[in-house]
C-alpha cells in the first residue's frame, strides 16, 4: 500500500498587499497562505506517507519574488529531509509562455534535490525514479498552447479555428496512452497533472466548458488503469469519479482568495492506494474566515441602525475577512455615517464597505406630453414619486402644494390637486 498526499494551487504569494508581519516582514495573508502550506506539510510527517503530491501552481506568477521562493523552498526541503518522495508538477502559473524561460520550480531540478521530483513534461516515473517507492506516476504539466499548435504546425498543415482546441486534445490523449503502455500491470498507478478535465466545476460554479484549456475528456482519467488521479488548476475540491475506481481528485486551492470562494471548502487529500483499491478523505485546512452580509434600506427612519445591525456580532466577525454591501437610496447617500460602520467592524481583520445606490427609474410624462404641458400638480407628484416619498405622505404634501398653488395663480379654475396619480 501507498500512502499519498496531495494538494495544490498553493499561490502562496496570492495576497501581497495590506498590512505586514513587523517580525517576518510579510503581509499577514501571505502569512495565512503559508500557514496552510504548513499544516500541508505537518500532516504529511505526522502521517509518515511514502509519496507527497503537488499538482502545481505554486505562486501567483511566473516572477515570483526571491522571498517567497525561500518560503517555498523551506516546506519542500522539510519532505526532502523527512526522506518523502515528493512530486511538483509544473501548473500554468508556473512557467513562462516565452521559450527557454526557466518555471519557477527549476531550482529543484537543477540542484537535483534528493527525494523531490520535478515534472515540467509529459513523463512516466518508475520505482527506479522514486527511490524503490512501489508506485508509477504518469505526471503531465500544464502544456503551452501556443507551443504546442507552433509544433504541431512544423509538422503538419496549419490549424486554424475550433480545430485547435480538438487537435491538441487529440495528441495530448496519444501522449498520455503512450505512456500508458508502458505501465507495469503488478503496481499502482497514478495520473497526476495540471489541467482542465471535462465535466469538473470551478469555484464559481461554472462547468469547465472549452476554450483556452485544454481540456481532457472524463473517459480518459477515469481508466480503471489509473488508481488515483491527482489533478490541480480548479480552485474548487471534487471528486470527478464519485463511488467508483479510481478517484478523480481536485483537491482545491489551500486558502480562500476572494469572496467567490466563501463557501469553498479548502482541502488536502490522503489516500491509500492498492492495485485496483483506493480510499481517500479529505483533510480539512481551517483558513482565513470570509463572511459577506447585505442589507437594503427601502425606508429613511433607523437607516443607520439598519445598516450597523446587518453586521454579525464583533466576536464572530473578529479576525475574519468581512464585506457588507449596502442597497439605498442615491437621494439618501449623506445620511450614511461610514465611519461609525468601520467602527463597529474593527474587530475583522478588514472590512470591505460596498455601496450600491440605485437611482431611481426616470419617470414617464402622462400621455408623453411635453413638460411644460403639465399642471404644476402633477409635476410635484412625479418629482415626489421619484424621491420615493411615502404615498399617504405624498397626499398630505399635495394638500398643501394645492393651496400653495392656488394662491400663487389666483386661478379658481385651477385642477385642485389631491395627490392622486395624474391621468
Amino acid at each position: 500500500m501507498i500512502k499519498l498526499l496531495h494538494f495544490a494551487d498553493a499561490h502562496i504569494d496570492m495576497a501581497r498587499q495590506g498590512r505586514r508581519d513587523p517580525e517576518s516582514g510579510l503581509p499577514l495573508r501571505v502569512l495565512d497562505f503559508l500557514q496552510s502550506l504548513d499544516t500541508i506539510i505537518d500532516t504529511a510527517l505526522q502521517e509518515k506517507v511514502d509519496l507527497v503530491i503537488f499538482a502545481g501552481d505554486a505562486y501567483r506568477d511566473r516572477t515570483p519574488s526571491p522571498t517567497y521562493q525561500r518560503e517555498w523552498g523551506k516546506r519542500i526541503m522539510r519532505l526532502s529531509d523527512a526522506r518523502i518522495e515528493t512530486i511538483l508538477v509544473v501548473g500554468n502559473h508556473d512557467v513562462s509562455p516565452a521559450s527557454g524561460r526557466a518555471h519557477t520550480l527549476q531550482e529543484f531540478e537543477t540542484l537535483q534535490v534528493p527525494h523531490v521530483h520535478v515534472v515540467a513534461k509529459p513523463q512516466l516515473l518508475h520505482p527506479g525514479d522514486l527511490n524503490g517507492l512501489q508506485v508509477q506516476v504518469i505526471g503531465i504539466p500544464w502544456l503551452n498552447r501556443s507551443g504546442l499548435v507552433a509544433a504541431m504546425e512544423t509538422n503538419h498543415t496549419a490549424i486554424e479555428g475550433d480545430q485547435i482546441n480538438d487537435e491538441l486534445e487529440k495528441q495530448l490523449t496519444m501522449v498520455i496512452e503512450g505512456l500508458m503502455e508502458n505501465l507495469d500491470p503488478s503496481i499502482p498507478t497514478i495520473l497526476t497533472s495540471h489541467i482542465s478535465v471535462q465535466g469538473a466545476v470551478y469555484g464559481n460554479e461554472r462547468s469547465v466548458m472549452l476554450g483556452k484549456d485544454i481540456v481532457l475528456a472524463g473517459s480518459l482519467v477515469k481508466d480503471q488503469r489509473f488508481d488515483y488521479v491527482a489533478l490541480g488548476h480548479i480552485h474548487k475540491s471534487q471528486n470527478l469519479n464519485p463511488d467508483a475506481h479510481p478517484p478523480v481528485i481536485y483537491p482545491g486551492s489551500i486558502e480562500r482568495i476572494d469572496f467567490g470562494e466563501i463557501n469553498d471548502r479548502k482541502t488536502c487529500v490522503l489516500a491509500q492506494i492498492e492495485k485496483g483499491r483506493t480510499a481517500f478523505e479529505w483533510k480539512e485546512l481551517s483558513g482565513r474566515q470570509f463572511i459577506s452580509t447585505s442589507v437594503e434600506i427601502e425606508e429613511m427612519e433607523d437607516m443607520q441602525c439598519r445598516i450597523l445591525d446587518a453586521l454579525p456580532p464583533a466576536d464572530r466577525i473578529k479576525d475574519a475577512i468581512v464585506r457588507l454591501s449596502v442597497t439605498y437610496p442615491k437621494e439618501w447617500e449623506a445620511m450614511i455615517d461610514e465611519t461609525a460602520v468601520r467602527r463597529a467592524a474593527e474587530t475583522a481583520f478588514s472590512f470591505h464597505f460596498v455601496r450600491k445606490p440605485v437611482t431611481a427609474s426616470r419617470q414617464r410624462f402622462p400621455g408623453g406630453k411635453p413638460l411644460g404641458t403639465l399642471p404644476p400638480g402633477d409635476l410635484v407628484h412625479l418629482y415626489w414619486q421619484s424621491m420615493q416619498v411615502d404615498k399617504d405622505e405624498i397626499k398630505h404634501l399635495g394638500a398643501m402644494a394645492d393651496d400653495i398653488i392656488q394662491t400663487v395663480q389666483g386661478g379658481e379654475d385651477e385642477k385642485r390637486y389631491s395627490g392622486e396619480q395624474p391621468a
